[in-house]
């Protein structure tokens, strides 16, 4: 039976770490870390993921600040604010929710953010720095995976890894640093798709297996080998006849691959909240300016 990558344990150190940061900056007299954030719409999910932000942001003693625009701004007001954030000293980093309205181009919005307060990762010059293995701002759900894998000393090196979903989010940052010359990584990978035709013949040959697809229940038992890594980073509501009218489902079919791995992440408690706590170390690392130097 497989042992648990507990996010939410490793979560909570890492923001306790965050925190006693915090309170040295504040004995030194100096102004806390500030994280930004903006809101277009009433999506449900966005909104939710915002306030889980902010909430963060008061547990480890961070400032901030949430804009929220109807979702019939346009896209000039959106990049109005944007650049009074990127001119504001008083803002370390700042996000901007996805995903936006019709009427804007999320290309053009990303491309506004001055890439030392990108803490969300997804500017394309962090992209590139990432890739070339320089010092920069990690998409948080790649670096909390990162993390999570660092601190149970999960063996990457020399291993297969495959990746299911290709987003720019997830899949094609983690392709990358899966393979790069550090730990976590080290590993031989494949990054699968929609397009990829017998998908089992690769997840099958994987010492890890990281789905971020969104397709509940996906991988199964029957799909992975024995001992292997699995890491779900899939979340969907599936109806539910309980209280809430939902469950949270994963992309991995939780029984079937526990059975058979050494490894697995549970959905919720797993990924989810590395993801939360590594916007939180982002933004410390924008405060700092480690990434980018004065």
């Amino acid at each position: 039976m497989a042992q648990i990558l507990d996010g939410l344990k490793v979560s909570k150190v890492i923001k306790q770490e965050i925190k006693q940061d915090v309170e040295k900056i504040k004995a030194a007299g100096k102004r806390v870390p500030h994280l930004s954030a903006i809101l277009v719409g009433n999506n449900g999910a966005s909104k939710a993921y915002v306030n889980s932000k902010i909430k963060d942001c008061a547990e480890v003693g961070f400032q901030s600040s949430l804009h929220k625009f109807p979702s019939t701004a346009s896209e000039a007001e959106i990049l109005e604010k944007i650049n009074e954030l990127n001119n504001d000293p008083e803002v370390d980093g700042f996000i901007v929710q996805l995903p936006l309205p019709k009427q804007m181009d999320q290309e053009k919005i990303i491309m506004a953010i001055e890439s030392r307060k990108d803490v969300d990762g997804f500017h394309p010059e962090n992209f590139g720095r990432m890739a070339l293995e320089m010092d920069t701002f990690l998409p948080a759900t790649p670096f909390g995976i990162l993390t999570l894998l660092e601190h149970y000393q999960i063996e990457t090196k020399g291993k297969h890894c495959v990746i299911i979903g290709r987003s720019r989010i997830v899949g094609r940052p983690m392709s990358i640093l899966m393979g790069r010359k550090d730990f976590p990584g080290n590993s031989t990978v494949t990054l699968t798709h929609s397009y990829t035709s017998h998908i089992e013949e690769f997840t099958k040959n994987a010492d890890i297996v990281i789905t971020a697809l969104g397709d509940p229940y996906f991988l199964k038992g029957d799909m992975i080998k024995e001992g292997a890594v699995i890491v779900d980073v899939g979340i969907t509501r599936v109806d539910a006849d309980n209280e809430r009218g939902y469950i949270l489902a994963g992309d991995v079919d939780f029984d079937s691959c526990a059975e058979k791995a050494s490894w697995i992440t549970p959905v919720p408690g797993g990924v989810g909240p590395m993801t939360r706590a590594m916007l939180m170390k982002n933004t410390l690392l924008a405060y700092k300016h480690t990434i980018y130097k004065d």
